[in-house]
């Protein structure tokens, strides 16, 4: 079943590129853009506060590994952060959340961990019975709202030191480890250490495509949940297309075809805004896993 969920009526309040902020009207903040209602870690509500983000024109549009924003810093000036400089992000307590869960309303990982207790429901299945591999895993949005419908054990994997150094800063104990690893190169020491949790779920949101994490990486990741365990995906919709390059489409259209991903749950779904309010459509997918992927 395919549905499309959270539509949008807000505007963009709009600000100048970092080198064109020399005015008082180009530091124009944010409005509210999106329609999430995440709250996350008391300890951060202030943090987020604080900070004071400024987007560009909503007139300019990019592509969504361009998109950028300016922040204020503590001595008044503003510095650029390009929103897949993660690891500069993540430096920043409270700025993940206030660029991508305040400003342009996402509320992905709530989505995803509803759609999975939903099918873990049908399925006669308890979430705590459940041993979650957390691919990109970040700081650890996703492991919060896991932890939230029962999950007990999670173990995330980034291929940043900054992401897990976050996730400890922000949300500690939320995993039961936590692997800094470049999948598409898995040593021997991180091979075992994955094996010992004997996983049966994988979950990847908002964290494939653009680079990040390569097919490859998704299939070292998917090798190590047991057969008849969960995959628990979002991708953009144009990383599903015919014209894909990224090489996702073939993988995830293989993995159907030969019977190794069941599908149980299919959404098409608004992930977040982009700069310039326009929504980014992405699919969430749960699946069983049946067997490898070719």
């Amino acid at each position: 079943m395919t549905s499309t969920v959270n539509g949008f009526d807000s505007a963009v309040a709009g600000a100048g590129h970092a080198g064109h902020l020399g005015s008082e009207a180009a530091r124009r903040e944010h409005g509210r853009l999106g329609e999430g209602v995440y709250r996350g870690p008391g300890a951060l509500t202030a943090a987020r506060k604080a900070l004071r983000v400024a987007l560009p024109e909503p007139s300019s549009r990019f592509d969504q590994n361009d998109e950028w924003c300016v922040v204020q810093q503590p001595d008044g000036s503003w510095s650029e952060f390009r929103f897949h400089d993660y690891h500069r992000i993540f430096d920043v307590p409270g700025l993940y959340e206030k660029i991508f869960y305040d400003v342009l309303g996402c509320d992905t990982p709530r989505f995803m961990a509803d759609l999975f207790v939903d099918a873990l429901a049908t399925a006669r299945e308890t979430a705590g019975d459940v041993r979650v591999l957390d691919l990109g895993a970040g700081n650890g949005i996703m492991a919060e709202e896991l932890a939230t419908i029962g999950v007990g054990h999670a173990v995330g994997v980034d291929i940043l030191q900054e992401a897990r150094a976050a996730a400890e800063r922000d949300r500690p104990g939320l995993y039961a480890d936590y692997l800094v690893a470049d999948l598409t190169d898995l040593g021997d020491d991180d091979a075992r250490t994955l094996a010992d949790h004997r996983l049966t779920a994988l979950t990847v949101v908002a964290a494939l495509g653009f680079g990040d994490i390569p097919p490859a990486a998704f299939r070292t990741a998917y090798d190590q949940i047991a057969d008849g365990g969960w995959v628990v995906l979002t991708i953009k919709d144009a990383f599903l297309a015919e014209d894909d390059t990224s090489g996702f489409a073939r993988m995830i259209s293989d993995g159907l075809a030969s019977g190794a991903l069941e599908v149980v749950r299919r959404e098409r779904f608004r992930h977040r805004l982009a700069t310039d309010a326009s929504p980014l459509v992405y699919e969430g997918i749960v699946a069983r896993k049946r067997g490898p992927l070719g």
